[in-house]
């Protein structure tokens, strides 16, 4: 009797973009599909945002990064697989995954709730392969659920620039009607504007060159600052000075120039990331009683409350997008400062 040949039993394929080691580039690979372990789900992923904080993988800028690596924070997707353990995600439910990828639960932070200080804080696309593939699994706690009216790619950068200046700005102090300026109209900062007038602020909007103030009002600003022509901290006390400036562009010459347009008891919140420092002297400070503060982020709960806002009152991204096959050319546009504002990855 003749025997019957069986084919071994292979996993299934997804393409991913990679980081091999530090300053490689991009590799277009395959990859067996991912298995969810206990307390994770696997996400089929639809879009992810390309943010400058990927330089961190693509560099090897973060210490004790595992390579190779797929970077990417700004996930959108569904959920097509979950692990043992998991009862409150379902398969087909939208969700997805921002910056912030997990957290120990167990340190002092932790322990006061206050998850996004972690002292073991986990960075989806640093600490794990992020969404520069077609799947990825993530833990749990890291899940953020997406609602059913916004789109995955106007999702994806809410997860991480829409967090983050939504977050830092509700927690500035400022109240409606008070003037609230925003240095820098990029990835970041076009956001910014739109949180900052939806929430009631007077806006005043910072930038480099005349070619920005239309758009700038389009954005919600009542007011345009051309810092390449005027003094912006002059011009912020001419208003009567901001009782929050949200420096969004990663300059620390430019934000050490605006602490002067603050108003007394004026908060300076630093999201726009760069490893300059930030000049100032104490009279600066003491005088006016101004404050200097930096905001990373928040939790898969501040992100929900960011997509919940985003869907009521309008604030969208302004995207451009690429397919996964050319994450180079995407990270590259993202880099070159050019985009208009977000570059997004679709699968």
């Amino acid at each position: 009797m003749a025997t019957r040949r069986v084919a071994p039993i292979t996993a299934a394929q997804m393409k991913a973009a990679q980081i091999s080691k530090p300053g490689a580039g991009f590799q277009i690979v395959e990859r067996e599909i991912p298995e969810p372990d206990a307390g994770q789900v696997r996400i089929k992923v639809q879009a992810c945002g390309v943010c400058h904080s990927d330089v961190l993988t693509v560099e090897g800028l973060w210490p004790g990064i595992q390579y190779p690596r797929a970077p990417g924070h700004e996930v959108a997707g569904i959920i097509d697989e979950v692990g043992d353990g998991v009862s409150e995600w379902k398969k087909g439910q939208r969700a997805g995954v921002g910056w912030h990828g997990g957290q120990d639960n167990t340190c002092r932070e932790c322990r006061r709730g206050d998850f996004r200080n972690c002292r073991n804080v986990k960075v989806c696309g640093i600490n794990y392969d992020g969404g520069y593939q077609q799947y990825m699994v993530a833990p749990v706690e890291a899940l953020v659920a997406i609602p059913e009216s916004l789109s995955d790619t106007d999702a994806a950068p809410l997860l991480c620039a829409g967090i983050t200046t939504y977050n830092a700005l509700r927690h500035s102090g400022a109240f409606p009607g008070d003037l609230v300026a925003v240095q820098g109209i990029g990835g970041l900062g076009h956001l910014g504007i739109q949180f900052a007038n939806k929430f009631g602020y007077k806006v005043a909007a910072i930038g480099r060159g005349s070619e920005n103030a239309t758009l700038a009002k389009k954005l919600g600003a009542s007011v345009y600052i051309d810092s390449k022509s005027t003094n912006a901290a002059e011009a912020l006390q001419k208003l009567g000075g901001a009782q929050v400036i949200l420096a969004t562009a990663p300059n620390s010459k430019a934000m050490s120039e605006l602490i002067d347009g603050l108003g007394p008891n004026g908060k300076l919140m630093v999201v726009g990331a760069t490893f300059d420092p930030i000049e100032v002297t104490p009279p600066q400070l003491i005088f006016g009683s101004r404050t200097i503060q930096g905001w990373a982020a928040g939790t898969p709960a501040d992100s929900e409350d960011t997509l919940r806002f985003a869907e009521l009152s309008g604030v969208r991204p302004m995207i451009e997008t690429y397919p996964l096959e050319k994450a180079a050319e995407a990270y590259a546009r993202m880099m070159s400062g050019n985009a208009q504002f977000r570059v997004v990855l679709t699968m």
